[in-house]
C-alpha cells in the first residue's frame, strides 16, 4: 500500500470521526485533534523527510492561527479551529488557499442547507443550546476531503 492511499485513508478516516462527533454532539475532543497533527506531520515526513515535514508543520501553524482568529470573530468554535489546524497538518503550505476555499465552499453549501432546514421545519435558535449552532467541522471534513481527492486526481 503507497504512502498516498494511506494518507487519504487516515484523513478520510479521521474526518469522518470528526464530522460524526460534531453533527452530533457539537465536540471536537482534542485528542482527536492531536492525533490527526501527529498523523499529518508523520505522513509528511515519511512522504517527504524533514522539508515535507516542515511546510506541513508551517501550514498547521497557519492555520491554527486562522482558526483562532475566525474563533474570535465568532465565525468558529475553538474546536473547529482546532480541527481545522489538525486537518492542514495533512497538506504542504502551499495548498493553504486551495484547502481554506474547499472548506469555505464546503461550510456555504453546510450554511445554505442548514438555514433551509431550519426554516422548513420552522426551528428557532435558542441561544443555550448547542445543537442550533452550525456544525462546522463537518464542512472542514467535507472540503479537506474533498480537497484531497481533487489533487491527488
Amino acid at each position: 500500500m503507497g504512502v498516498v492511499t494511506l494518507w487519504l485513508g487516515a484523513l478520510g478516516a479521521l474526518a469522518a470521526i470528526g464530522a460524526g462527533l460534531d453533527a452530533f454532539t457539537r465536540r471536537l475532543p482534542n485528542i482527536l485533534c492531536l492525533v490527526m497533527l501527529v498523523t499529518g506531520l508523520g505522513l509528511a515526513f515519511a512522504m517527504g523527510g524533514w522539508t515535507a515535514l516542515g511546510l506541513h508543520f508551517a501550514h498547521a501553524a497557519l492555520a491554527l492561527v486562522v482558526g483562532y482568529l475566525l474563533f474570535m470573530a465568532g465565525i468558529f468554535g475553538g474546536g473547529d479551529g482546532k480541527f481545522y489546524a489538525a486537518v492542514a497538518s495533512f497538506y504542504p503550505l502551499w495548498e493553504m488557499l486551495g484547502l481554506f476555499v474547499a472548506i469555505t465552499f464546503a461550510g456555504f453549501f453546510l450554511a445554505v442547507s442548514w438555514l433551509t432546514l431550519k426554516h422548513a421545519t420552522g426551528l428557532k435558535k435558542r441561544l443555550k443550546d448547542d445543537f442550533a449552532k452550525l456544525p462546522y467541522g463537518v464542512a472542514i471534513a467535507i472540503g479537506a476531503v474533498g480537497y484531497a481527492f481533487w489533487i491527488s486526481r
